[in-house]
């Protein structure tokens, strides 16, 4: 090869050099393959002339790049996806017959999405949302896509509400914003007229719809389906994602924040997490229950509007998930990746819900508009790791023909490698039912119950949380403009449960209280509290996948940076160092600590708590930097556990928090590093 060929042109536009094509570098080309000498100027008349329409290299560029992008995804744009694997527990034969669940300790490829509802690819990751949680299963027997949310319910129970719900709480149309948020006059008109919607708005507005980390939330395949063994009995199950990490959220200023200081934390926490090694894991439950326990339970399981609580059907668990590897191209994967709730396998099935059924209609059609054919099961990430047999052709994009001469059946061709055939056996085979009616458009009766598990949610809450809920909702309302409209919500709410509708109202600044909407049942009052719905009667006592963010400065004490380090390690936590420059600092032993972070972009709501490892004078420098101030202040205002040393003070003083101080601020001059990183397991110090 000369060097010519290599690289024709080695001076670019303003004469700078190019590196040459050479061993470790292999030559460009073109999409055709052809090698492209020169990949910094376009073809022109001399040096200074027009372009030349011969120039095939610019144009293949330029045409490519005018068609990069693909329509967004309607809802669930924003996403972020990695690989792994499912974990079968043990053999599940006596209640399905899906390959998947019948071997002991066997493992199945699986890609992971999860995403926000309502924002588009740009929006920030800290939205107050829904997130989806979507499984993708590479079977045996084809692929089984488990497309749900981290919310076990929906705000609709039929699908033909579904583009009304999605167009009120995208921004609004003749102004184009807001983006990412629900806190407008056309979402809260739309929910205040569909009483359905209430308990769904509960969890909505509860810390669940701002978690801390995608590691760190519960995923619901939320509808009912079916399990049926290989003898044909069938039984009713909910899945249920229960993080091993345990579950947790951020509260909603440190989420304002949060979305202005790294609007992709959810993004890099995951990939950092399985960069580390520490993957994310999830063990897979079923609610499992039968057609009695269906006809005598309080509510219609077809309902998605409605739960099973824990204390009435326990979660069995059946395997585990764990995600240890990021994507290598996140358009190719984590944006082409298509879900449908209609990708089932042999051993389940669906049932009559209204909202699932409609559901199923709908995937498959968005897939073909998002990826441009039919032909989406082509991509690699799509395709199932099985054998696919069919006789289906052609098409948008199609990579795999049938091969050979017989493209139909029946046919009477010899031959079985390209000759597929239905195989009753083993083939899917929807579970049989006899069913009878007329053709009606009608809600069933047994759906009409709207507040009575929206009320059970709240009393299941503590106080804590029950207060971020009320909270949540006067700060939506507040930017309702229309009266109306806030009255009518209150005037739900008050069917819930009058005290917190009264709080609400309160904070709404209403003259006088609405009349309770009017409800199709009766709120019930008899249903117990299910501690299960709670985030934080369920702690995950331990600090095990967080970060502590240690603001360091000069001749800070190396000996405590060692102790606590080593603690965070052993415990199985990790940390970022905080500096005034990002050029790092100097320990008291003369050592050398590079810093991830300089003060005024690394805030504290980065991290799951704090530590100002700083000597006196380190401090004062500090105090008279305003990002500083700030980072202690947020921290105690965000209920986080504050190490500190008496070295801190200066800084404490300026940041206006000397007589705050409370037993969330922790003195590591008399408590220990590893008694400080045990303290951490509790994550806020919700007293203060």
């Amino acid at each position: 090869m000369t060097e010519s060929f290599k690289y024709a042109g080695n001076k670019g536009k303003g004469g700078e050099l190019h590196q040459p094509a050479s061993d470790t570098h292999p030559t460009m080309t073109t999409a055709q393959g052809c090698p492209v000498s020169d990949d910094q100027n376009s073809l022109k008349v001399g040096t200074r002339g027009p372009g030349l329409l011969e120039d095939q290299v610019l144009r293949e560029k330029l045409f490519h790049f005018d068609h990069e992008r693909i329509p967004e995804r309607v809802v669930h744009a924003r996403g972020y996806g990695a690989h792994g694997y499912f974990e079968t527990y043990e053999s599940l034969e006596d209640l399905t017959s899906a390959d998947i669940f019948q071997r002991k300790g066997e493992k199945t490829p699986v890609f992971a999405r999860f995403s926000t509802v309502a924002g588009n690819k740009g929006s920030p990751d800290l939205a107050r949302d829904v997130r989806g949680f979507a499984v993708k299963f590479y079977t045996q027997q084809g692929n089984w896509d488990l497309v749900g949310n981290n919310i076990p319910v929906f705000f609709i129970q039929d699908a033909m509400k579904f583009p009304d719900l999605i167009h009120s709480a995208k921004a609004e149309p003749d102004r184009g914003f807001p983006q990412a948020q629900t806190a407008h006059d056309n979402f809260w008109d739309f929910i205040s007229l569909t009483p359905e919607s209430m308990h769904m708005v509960m969890w909505a507005m509860s810390d669940r719809a701002i978690p801390r980390s995608l590691r760190f939330m519960e995923g619901f395949g939320v509808h009912t389906f079916k399990m049926i063994n290989a003898q044909g009995a069938e039984k009713f199950v909910k899945f249920h994602w229960k993080p091993k990490g345990g579950v947790q959220s951020v509260v909603w200023n440190e989420a304002l924040k949060l979305n202005g200081a790294d609007p992709d934390f959810h993004r890099r926490d995951m990939w950092q997490a399985i960069g580390q090694g520490d993957y994310p894991e999830w063990e897979l439950g079923v609610q499992v229950f039968d057609q009695e326990f269906a006809d005598s339970f309080e509510f219609d399981v077809f309902d998605a509007t409605k739960l099973i609580p824990e204390e009435q059907v326990p979660v069995k668990i059946i395997g585990r998930m764990v995600l240890d590897r990021v994507v290598d191209n996140f358009f190719a994967e984590t944006e082409q990746v298509a879900f449908c709730t209609q990708n089932i396998v042999p051993g389940l099935d669906f049932t009559p819900d209204p909202l699932l059924q409609g559901r199923n209609f709908s995937y498959l059609d968005t897939q073909v508009k998002r990826l441009g054919g039919p032909n989406f099961t082509h991509i690699p990430v799509n395709a199932p790791k099985c054998p696919m047999r069919h006789f289906q052709q052609d098409g948008h994009m199609a990579m795999n023909n049938p091969k050979g001469r017989v493209n139909y059946e029946p046919n009477s061709w010899e031959g079985a490698e390209h000759n597929p055939r239905a195989c009753p056996a083993h083939g899917f085979k929807s579970s049989s039912e006899s069913m009878s009616g007329d053709k009606l458009r009608y809600r069933s009766e047994t759906f009409a119950d709207h507040y009575s598990q929206a009320r059970q949610f709240y009393i299941s809450q503590t106080d804590i949380e029950q207060a971020h809920m009320q909270n949540a909702l006067v700060f939506e309302l507040s930017k309702v403009e229309h009266l109306a409209i806030r009255e009518r919500m209150v005037s739900h709410l008050l069917n819930i449960d009058q005290t917190f509708a009264k709080k609400v109202g309160k904070g709404l600044g209403l003259k006088t209280m609405p009349k309770a909407a009017e409800a199709a049942q009766k709120t019930r009052q008899d249903l117990p509290v299910s501690d299960a719905l709670s985030m934080l009667k369920n702690p995950p006592n331990t600090f095990k996948g967080r970060k502590l963010g240690i603001l360091l400065t000069d001749g800070a004490d190396a000996d405590l940076f060692a102790d606590i380090t080593l603690a965070l390690k052993k415990e199985g936590a990790n940390y970022e160092v905080v500096a005034p420059t990002v050029g790092g600092v100097t320990l008291s032993n003369d050592e050398f600590i590079p810093a991830q972070q300089v003060i005024d972009g690394g805030p504290s709501v980065l991290y799951d708590a704090v530590l100002v490892l700083v000597t006196k004078d380190g401090a004062k420098q500090l105090a008279k930097i305003p990002e500083a101030k700030d980072f202690v202040s947020d921290a105690h205002a965000h209920m986080k556990f504050i190490g500190h040393t008496a070295a801190a003070m200066p800084l404490i003083k300026a940041a206006g928090l000397i007589d705050k101080i409370d037993a969330g601020w922790l003195d590591l001059e008399s408590t220990k590093p590893k008694s400080f990183v045990k303290q951490l397991r509790n994550l806020r110090f919700w007293q203060r």
